[in-house]
């Protein structure tokens, strides 16, 4: 059993598609076809259900690729120690963000101090793709407004921020500074996309007020949203850094329910982190150390 094989094996489990994943280790499929047989061979079972060109795990293919994983993490992990003993690079953070308030200058202040420190950064669709990235040992940390609830898991919350009502300046709730959420039920209401963590919050957010939003316009950027409401088009849930008014746009302080959002860094306690990485978070703790 070669670790070529078992990098192969993970890549076909991951995307259940042969050609496409071909194309992403970049050899052939005929190649990739013989790799995964001979392993099936070495193992004297079936790791895939084959019915025509779908390719998909099978039960023994599933018990295989969670020890895989395992194995492959571990290999990676002494990599990534060897790596920083010898000095050999410089130095790599990989994050999976969502929105944070001034974040780029976050970045910009630590390389400052560390210009030859390169960062791999993600924005991951959902809450459960991050928490997948980061239990499999694919990223160093998670920023995010969720805090991750899995053994193992360090969770430190570093900031937080209210989430307010962005209304057009001609809307009826535009010369008020506070409102009940509650008020704007029967309000068309523009936001991002279902899957989206953000959109996660906000829907929780109106179900605790007691309706559902009549949800006419779903996106996956926070400028569209805002061109959007003031336009006249709908009303939006955003965080508070996100809303700069002025003539086209108001925002309103929410009054019930409580509307704030909690930012947090996770990271996998039992991962090694590089000289970098460990760098970046203890920076990351100090620079926010005075959130309350």
């Amino acid at each position: 059993m070669e670790l070529l094989q078992l990098q192969y094996f993970r890549k076909v489990a991951q995307l259940n598609h042969l050609s496409q994943a071909a194309r992403e280790l970049r050899i052939s499929q005929p190649a990739l076809s013989q790799t995964i047989a001979k392993l099936e061979k070495d193992l004297g079972v079936p790791l895939f259900h084959r019915e025509g060109r779908q390719i998909r795990l099978n039960a023994y293919g599933e018990a295989f690729l969670e020890e895989v994983e395992k194995a492959l993490h571990a290999l990676e992990e002494g990599r990534r120690k060897i790596a920083d003993m010898a000095g050999l690079e410089k130095g790599i953070i990989s994050l999976d963000t969502t929105f944070i308030p001034h974040f780029p200058d976050l970045l910009n202040a630590f390389l400052k101090d560390h210009p030859e420190v390169q960062f791999r950064i993600s924005q991951a669709s959902s809450q459960k793709i991050k928490e997948e990235l980061l239990r499999g040992g694919r990223i160093d940390f998670c920023l995010s407004c969720h805090p991750v609830q899995h053994k193992g898991m360090c969770n430190v919350p570093i900031k937080a921020e209210n989430i307010v009502l962005a209304v057009p300046a001609t809307h009826w709730l535009a010369g008020r500074q506070q409102v009940n959420l509650n008020e704007a039920a029967k309000e068309p209401f523009v936001g991002f996309k279902k899957e989206s963590p953000f959109r996660e919050t906000t829907d929780e957010l109106c179900r605790r007020a007691g309706f559902e939003p009549n949800w006419i316009c779903e996106t996956d950027e926070a400028k569209v949203v805002v061109d959007l409401v003031r336009s006249g088009l709908g009303i939006a849930l955003l965080p508070e850094s996100l809303v700069d008014p002025d003539e086209t746009l108001h925002r309103a302080q929410i009054r019930k329910p409580a509307a704030r959002r909690t930012y947090y860094l996770t990271w996998k306690q039992d991962r090694y982190l590089s000289k970098a990485a460990a760098a970046f978070r203890d920076f990351v703790l100090k620079h926010f150390s005075d959130f309350s």
